[in-house]
Parts: structure tokens; C-alpha cells; sequence
């Protein structure tokens, strides 16, 4: 995932191998002790917490709502949802922030979260899991860019220790069909997940470093476009210029991204491959032409996301502090 957006109208939403497979039966399990109600009784205000923190930070930068997704996406592709991204380095234990495709500055946001955490502290203290924050920040962070919304089952705790190993093999712009494929059914997840969850790439930005190859040298990619982004990602030098995944409507999370890869306009290798290679090419025409059964994927795909090996139960903590484990 790549990062920016703006806020919109919230719309509703209509609604592999043995390793795999069992990857799947673990996040089953998971998803048993798993609840949208977990904390109706412990913490009834937490949603509402977040949902208002998030609407100030998307109007105060519209950049927040595409970040705060990619935190997701990038927690929950490291041994699950269980907040081991947002943890700071320390003197003696590196962590995720800064490893793989999350170092640079390349990730952004974790201010916002630790504001949603300060409000839910001070009426709550001790009951939400920093996890749980995040992942409904991601959820109001797609409906408040116009997107679907969807109940996101609750009851996560916090990792007590990060994996910045496990980061640096998070998927890359430049992976290939197969190599996508393969990365989500590590995950339990599906092709039908990997094609509606790339579809937050209709919001945010990439870098110039991210596809610069794909425009320069990738015979799957319209000349002109590719014309287009060369202007500003020249052949060497300035990695760090931007460029939005979807440059029709860059601050709405819409289908657009669909039809830009019909077009030949998806700005990474990773996403161009998802057209034109079989696999996946009846969904992109779906999403395409059709924006509800988009929203409706999308909801159920980012549910099976949150459901990545999540800690439960006695494992895990709850942080008071998502930068840090508790003393």
C-alpha cells in the first residue's frame, strides 16, 4: 500500500497448499473469539472516539486517510493485526517502522493513533488494544473517503514485541501476479482478497523509486500514461517525488482504480498485473463496472484481513501506550 486522500461523502455499503490451509483454520479459530460487540459493555464509547478523531485528522490533512490504511495493511502482513508496527524503536530492540518498505517516512500516521489512544485512555483505561484502534481507524478512515463501512470484529491484544524481519518481506510494488497470489494465501487470504483489497490503491501516493521501472521499462503499461509519469519520475535521481495511484480522483475511494488498470494506467508493477494475466482479470472488470459489488468485496476482504492470526484471549497485552510495551 502507498500513501494519501480526502474526505467524502461516507456511502453504505451493499453489502493452497497445507500450510495455507491451515493458516486459514488458525484465523478461524481467531475470528471465533472475535466480536463487533467486544467492547459494548467495557468501553461503549470507543467507537465513536475514533470515529471523531479520524474525521478531524482527514480534514486536517487529507494525506491521513490513505496513511492510516496502509498502517493496516502493513501491521496485519507481520505475524497479524496485533499493532507490532506502531511500536518505536529502542535502543536495544529494532522495530518495524523502520525496516522494509515501512523506512523512510515511507509510513506515516501513528500520531493520529496515539491521539485516538489518549482519548479512549481517558474514558476507558486498560480495555482497548491499541490492535483494535488501528483497525477501526482503517475502517472509518475508507468511509470517510467516500467509501464502504462494515462492522469490524473486535477483541485483539497488542504484540509485546515487533518483527522487523517480518516487515522486510511485506509484498512490493514491483511483485508479479504469481508472487502476489502466493503472498496473500500465506495470509489465508484469497485472489478474490488480493483483487478488492489492492483497490485502496484509489487512494494515495507512491514514490518515484516505487515505479519508476514499471513506466520506464514494462511493456503492460499505456504509452501515454507512461509518458505522463515520466515527466515526474525521470530515469534517475528524485526517488522521493510523488505521484497519485489514482490520478482521476486522488482523495476518493472509489472504483477508479479499476479503471485505470483496463486502461493501462496502473502506476506500480504490482497493480498492472492484476489485468491482462487471467487470474484476477473477471474482477477488475466486475469492480470496474460495478461500484457496489467493489464496496461490498472490499468490506468483506478488509474483515478477513483483520482476521490475520490476531492475538486473543491471554496472549498479548493491552498497551497503555501504542509506541511502547508495557513496564
Amino acid at each position: 500500500m502507498a500513501v494519501s486522500p480526502s474526505a467524502a461523502r461516507p456511502r453504505p455499503i451493499l453489502l493452497l497448499a497445507a500450510s495455507v490451509v491451515a493458516v486459514a483454520v488458525l484465523a478461524r479459530g481467531a475470528r471465533a473469539q472475535l466480536s463487533a460487540g467486544f467492547y459494548s459493555a467495557s468501553c461503549p464509547t470507543v467507537q465513536g472516539a475514533v470515529r471523531q478523531v479520524m474525521s478531524q485528522a482527514v480534514i486536517n490533512d487529507t494525506r491521513t486517510g490513505a496513511a492510516i490504511l496502509r498502517l493496516f495493511f502493513h501491521d496485519c502482513f507481520v505475524n497479524g493485526c496485533d499493532a507490532s508496527l506502531l511500536l518505536d524503536d529502542t535502543a536495544t530492540t529494532p522495530g518495524e517502522k523502520s525496516s522494509g518498505p515501512n523506512a523512510g517516512g515511507s509510513t506515516f500516521g501513528f500520531d493520529v493513533i496515539d491521539n485516538i489512544k489518549t482519548q479512549v485512555e481517558a474514558a476507558c483505561p486498560g480495555t482497548v488494544s491499541c490492535a483494535d484502534i488501528l483497525a477501526l481507524a482503517a475502517r472509518d478512515s475508507v468511509n470517510l473517503l467516500g467509501g464502504p463501512s462494515w462492522a469490524v470484529p473486535l477483541g485483539r491484544r497488542d504484540a509485546t514485541a515487533p518483527d522487523p524481519d517480518g516487515a522486510r518481506t511485506l509484498p512490493g510494488p514491483d511483485l508479479d501476479l504469481a508472487a502476489l497470489v502466493s503472498a496473500f494465501a500465506a495470509k489465508g487470504l484469497t485472489s478474490r482478497d488480493l483483487a478488492a483489497l489492492s483497490g485502496a490503491h484509489t487512494v494515495g501516493m507512491a514514490r518515484c523509486v516505487q515505479f519508476r521501472t514499471h513506466v520506464y521499462c514494462d511493456a503492460n503499461v499505456s504509452p501515454a500514461f507512461a509518458s505522463q509519469q515520466r515527466q515526474l519520475c525521470t530515469a534517475s535521481g528524485g526517488d522521493a517525488g510523488l505521484a497519485p495511484l489514482d490520478p482521476l480522483t486522488p482523495n476518493e475511494f472509489d472504483n477508479g482504480y479499476y479503471r485505470n488498470l483496463m486502461s493501462g494506467a496502473g502506476l506500480l508493477r504490482s497493480d498492472q498485473e492484476l489485468f491482462n494475466n487471467g487470474a484476477v482479470d473477471s474482477l477488475v472488470r466486475l469492480y470496474s463496472a460495478n461500484p457496489a459489488a467493489f464496496s461490498a468485496d472490499f468490506a468483506a476482504s478488509m474483515i478477513n484481513l483483520g482476521n490475520v492470526s490476531p492475538l486473543t484471549g491471554s496472549s498479548g497485552e493491552i498497551r497503555l501506550d501504542c509506541r511502547k510495551v508495557n513496564s
